[in-house]
């Protein structure tokens, strides 16, 4: 019995030990980005073929420093922008309730970092500030492909979908 502890310990060390290509480039920060495109006036709709589009970017556009962990609310739009990503990556996103921010963030500094955060235009704005990030205005229905990419200094920037995967 014995043994099979000192094992199991020395294999645990061992795990620590290794590293995802997100550690060893040494970004552990935060993307915050709000669900892609979607119709308008629906309670839960699902991503419109622009928005399918732009998930189908995610993997690429995040391989720099990909995330290790991935939050999502209930709502399919969520989901669906995060699910190309969390497959790549083979990752099950984490599911948060989009009414306790507080909550959300004390999950997600926890790590592991980094980490993706897909919310809502009425949720980023409070998302991104309380990652340390700077607070951006109010989101309208139009405004999708947005990503916050917040260092762990509180360096924050302001990136599209379309635009070049920001460099880590």
């Amino acid at each position: 019995m014995r043994l099979l502890s000192l094992i199991a310990a020395a294999l645990a060390l061992l795990s620590g030990c290794a590293t995802t290509a997100a550690e060893s480039n040494g970004w552990n920060g935060y993307y915050v980005m709000r669900h892609l495109h979607t119709p308008a006036g629906e309670r839960d709709p699902d991503l419109s073929a622009e928005g399918q589009r732009q998930a189908a970017l995610l993997p690429a556009w995040l391989s720099n420093a990909p995330p290790r962990a991935i939050y999502v609310s209930s709502y399919k739009r969520t989901q669906q922008t995060a699910a190309r990503v969390a497959e790549s990556l083979g990752l099950i996103p984490i599911v948060y309730d989009p009414a306790n921010t507080p909550a959300l963030i004390v999950q997600v500094r926890a790590g592991p970092l980094p980490a993706l955060v897909v919310g809502h235009s009425n949720t980023v704005p409070d998302i991104v500030e309380q990652l340390g990030g700077t607070r951006p205005g109010a989101l309208v229905h139009e405004d999708f492909g947005d990503v916050w990419v917040i260092g762990s200094d509180g360096q924050s920037s302001r990136l599209k979908v379309t635009e070049a995967p920001p460099a880590r």
